[in-house]
């Protein structure tokens, strides 16, 4: 099926654990059509490796450190959409999967997948599709099937990462748990406050809570 002539899948791996990295290495070397061409231990370096290898494809862990994979997926996918994320990760809660889905990546798969769907996952994020490990695409078919009792999200002059704060900080959440809930540094979530007190137009965190709640948000948590 796979034609030796073919120009093989140029791949990258970010992942901030150097024995994944060496597993996910030794799994595509066995594998026909695909071409490791470079790895990242953080964030900040895997959007300067898509930068300086453009590769076809990125094998994306979530909680890396400097900048999470999450907002990594997000500015790779905008300087450069013909790259394909491909989301590798341990965590397959609701915020990790659909915050994934909206930064741009094609694909989500969980730690412990077989190799085989990896490998398949990564030539169908090359050419534009979309994979989902079993357990993600019940999440997903639950979301779109569950019914909706609202069209338009609360406060829409905030960014999608600017909202999940907000909801955190709705449910009573300190900078440091959100933080680790969304895989961000405390400079980020400090940063991500400021700018919802002020396109929110208040002056402090039970201000922002008393907003948050009457609109709905951090009463699931």
């Amino acid at each position: 099926m796979n034609d030796p002539e073919a120009t093989p899948l140029r791949v990258v791996i970010a992942d901030d654990h150097p024995l994944v990295r060496s597993g996910l290495r030794t799994i595509l070397a066995a594998a026909a059509g695909i071409d490791v061409v470079g790895e990242a231990s953080t964030g900040v370096e895997a959007i300067a490796v898509a930068r300086a290898l453009t590769p076809d494809v990125i094998v994306m862990d979530l909680q890396m450190p400097d900048t999470d994979g999450i907002e990594a997926t997000r500015q790779i996918v905008a300087a450069n959409p013909r790259i394909a994320v491909l989301v590798l990760t341990m965590f397959e809660d609701d915020t990790s999967v659909f915050s994934a889905m909206r930064a741009g990546a094609l694909g989500y798969l969980l730690k412990g997948a077989e190799q085989e769907e990896i490998v398949r996952a990564i030539h169908a994020a090359a050419h534009g599709g979309a994979i989902f490990g079993p357990a993600i695409a019940h999440r997903l078919i639950d979301f779109f099937t569950r019914p909706q009792t609202s069209t338009a999200p609360a406060f829409p002059e905030l960014t999608d990462r600017e909202r999940e704060v907000l909801e955190l900080i709705a449910a009573g959440q300190p900078n440091g748990a959100i933080s680790r809930a969304l895989f961000i540094s405390p400079k980020t979530v400090a940063n991500h406050v400021s700018n919802i007190f002020a396109k929110l137009q208040v002056a402090d965190r039970s201000e922002a809570i008393v907003r948050a709640r009457q609109a709905g948000l951090g009463d699931g948590i």
